[in-house]
This record gives C-alpha cells, structure tokens and sequence, in this order.
C-alpha cells in the first residue's frame, strides 16, 4: 500500500480537500472558510491517486496540553503531500488574505504542520506497520499572503534556492495563478 494510500485511509475525508479535473488536467482549490473567506487555485496537481490535500488546521489544537507559549499549538492551513515519479513532496502552505500575519507567526505555523506531519508518519509506522512511512519525502514551506488584494501581479520572493525550512520559507504574494 502506498503512503498516499495509508494517508487517504487515515484522515477523515472531511480534513481533505478534493482535486478537479479541468481540461483533463488537475487542480485544487485552497479556501479559507468564513470569517476570512478567501482562495486560491493550484493548476498542474498530479493524479488523484498520486496526491493527498489536507486540511491541516483542522486538526484540534492541543492547547488542553501545551501552554502554547513558544506557537506549539499553532498550524498552517494545508499539507499537501505528492508522490510523483519524480519527485516524493511535502508542501506546507500558509495562508493570509492580506498583510497579516508576522513573519514569525508565519514560521510557527509551517512548523506546526511539520510536526502534524511527523504524528502522521509515527500512526503509519504504529498503527500500519509501515516503518518506512513518510520517510522519504522532502518538505517544501510556502506562504501566500495578500490573496485578497486584487490586480496586483503575483509576487514571488524565494530566500533560498529550496525553501526546505520554515525559515527559508518561499514567500508568495498577490497570487493569480499558481
């Protein structure tokens, strides 16, 4: 069984976001519910199959457990979790409607959906027997700021050549297309 298979058996269908077939090509569609109520598509996803979109702050926060003084309890808005042929992907994406957000808030969130990530891959390896699970995925941290500002062209400002850290996160803004 693959990982995208274990994922898609482990998490409610209600924490998924569903791909659509557009022109025989696959998007997603990220929304933020009400109060903030704002969304942005992804062109070019790979097969359903292939994909798992998940709703990461959808998850409880474990505030009942953690003081949450150093932005524990906090999550980004959506893992996105591909295995392609060519290319074995974890993407975190943040979300903000417009300037909000400090950077550090930003970094705590893709942190904390890292660390959804590693519980995922701890129930796979407990609970699926799988030990290899999630192993061999390298992670990508994205955030998408100012979505609700229209006609502004798409900003994207990259602080390194890989955006494999929270830290060094790809920072996207006015997004149009993606």
């Amino acid at each position: 069984m693959s990982d995208i298979a274990i994922l898609k058996e482990m998490i409610n269908e209600t924490a998924t976001v569903p791909l659509q077939n557009r022109h025989d090509k696959m998007q997603v569609t990220l929304t933020e519910p009400p109060p903030v109520d704002y969304s942005i598509t992804i062109n070019g996803m790979p097969h359903n199959d292939d994909v798992i979109v998940i709703k990461a702050d959808a998850f409880n926060s474990p505030k009942t457990v953690f003081k949450g003084n150093r932005g524990e309890c906090k999550r980004a808005d959506f893992v996105i979790v591909a295995d392609t042929e060519n290319k074995k992907v974890i993407l975190c994406i943040e979300m903000k409607g417009g300037k909000g957000g400090s950077e550090k808030e930003i970094i705590q969130q893709l942190k904390g959906a890292e660390c959804f990530v590693a519980y995922c891959r701890k129930i796979g390896q407990s609970f699926w027997k799988q030990q290899n699970f999630l192993s061999d995925y390298v992670y990508r941290f994205v955030s998408i700021r100012e979505i609700s500002i229209p006609k502004q062209k798409t900003r994207i400002e990259r602080l390194s050549s890989n955006h494999d850290r929270p830290d060094r996160m790809l920072k996207i803004s006015s997004p149009n297309f993606l």
